[in-house]
């Protein structure tokens, strides 16, 4: 349900709800496994919510409940992500380079090759890693479920080799440091224990096959210009694509390729120079990665309009309940990931004199909310 009140957003909290590039923070020792050789050059960002990082010292950009979490990964070619299982969906969007992303006890039930564009979700309760067989600038994106995604657990070698290097993980899920304490641990009632090999075994198995079926590719994606209940109005237009979960659509044609509980939803949003949304608000939260383009987002009505231009590689957080518009204002096509909270579908509430501007172009929502031809539709 949407709040009988806006949600006005000031100046000063949007832009620290924009992140670009120049704003990730590096975090080096992020996890237990920050000094394996192999892994020791890699670093990590925390971008959105309520932060998975092992170490306190993680900066967050936009804090605060999304229902996920969004983070960067980036490492140089050859530099391995090792194994590790979560409790919550993760869910890994390639936006440059090239990334070998294997899963199993070993590493060995089955390996995927993601590229630009290429978005995989990962399902909890299986040991995964990766590592970027690309060049060194190659970037990946990471959303994990829930606000609270619960930790990670450790496959036990990497156990093993991080407690080499003088570094362990306490229950509390965070890095305890050996080396400035001369070797000294803490009792090992009060570390995370490796899993046992019977605890091993009983893990979930994924083979190539069911793990292909949660890859979605460039060429996979069901693009539709109907989607949206502006789509003949000028400066709306823009289409989507469902990814994972139920996002925003209102093509009742749309089946999103990756449909299990996620605790968030995934939608790629394009539009040619000048197209985009109209006026519209939605009742959860809402984060935009923009791929490629321009976009002016604005935000409020009109009276309070604040108005923000998204670059390549921004992150932007819209609260829940605020009026906003996207417009790409740039000179080519544009593209956008669209993440929602909670898995329930998103119903878009439009600016009344959106719906009016639809109605003479006879579209209306029908009573499921998917966009129909007005005259068709009982006046009720």
């Amino acid at each position: 349900m949407f709040s009988p009140e806006n949600t006005i957003v000031l100046g000063h909290e949007a832009h620290a709800r924009h992140v670009q590039p120049k704003d990730w923070v590096a975090c080096a020792e992020a996890f237990l496994d920050c000094r394996i050789p192999g892994s020791d050059r890699k670093v990590n960002y925390a971008l959105v919510g309520m932060g998975v990082a092992q170490n306190a010292s993680q900066v967050i950009n936009i804090q605060g409940k999304h229902g996920f979490d969004l983070g960067v990964a980036s490492m140089p070619h050859g530099v391995v992500n090792n194994l590790h299982l979560h409790f919550s969906a993760e869910v890994f969007m390639c936006f440059r380079g090239e990334w070998a992303v294997r899963w199993g006890n070993d590493g060995q039930d089955g390996e995927i090759t993601i590229r630009e564009g290429d978005i995989v979700s990962i399902p909890t309760w299986i040991f995964r890693g990766f590592t970027n067989i690309g060049p060194d600038d190659s970037v990946i994106f990471t959303a994990l479920g829930q606000d609270n995604s619960g930790g990670i657990l450790w496959a036990p070698s990497v156990i093993d080799a991080a407690a080499r290097t003088g570094l362990h993980l306490t229950r509390e899920n965070l890095l305890f440091d050996s080396v400035p304490t001369g070797g000294a641990i803490p009792p090992e009632t009060e570390l995370i224990a490796p899993m046992t090999a019977d605890e091993m075994a009983r893990l979930r198995r994924y083979s190539p096959e069911q793990m292909a079926r949660r890859l979605v590719r460039p060429q996979d994606l069901h693009w539709s210009t109907r989607a949206l209940l502006d789509g003949r109005l000028p400066g709306g237009g823009a289409a989507l694509a469902p990814v994972v979960g139920y996002g925003m659509t209102q093509d009742r044609d749309h089946e999103s390729p990756v449909g299990n509980p996620h605790s968030l939803s995934i939608e790629w949003l394009s539009a040619e120079p000048g197209a985009g949304m109209l006026r519209h608000r939605l009742s959860c939260s809402q984060v935009l990665i923009v791929k490629a383009g321009d976009w002016e987002l604005v935000l409020n009505d009109e009276d309070s309009a604040v108005p923000l231009v998204l670059a390549p590689w921004a992150v932007m957080s819209v609260p829940v309940s605020a009026w906003r518009s996207l417009r790409n204002v740039g000179s080519t096509p544009g593209l956008i990931v669209s993440m929602l909270g909670g898995d329930a579908r998103k119903l878009i509430d439009w600016h009344p004199a959106v719906v009016k501007a639809a109605l003479q172009q006879d579209m209306r929502l029908d009573a499921a909310g998917y966009v129909a031809p007005a005259h068709l539709l009982p006046v009720t």
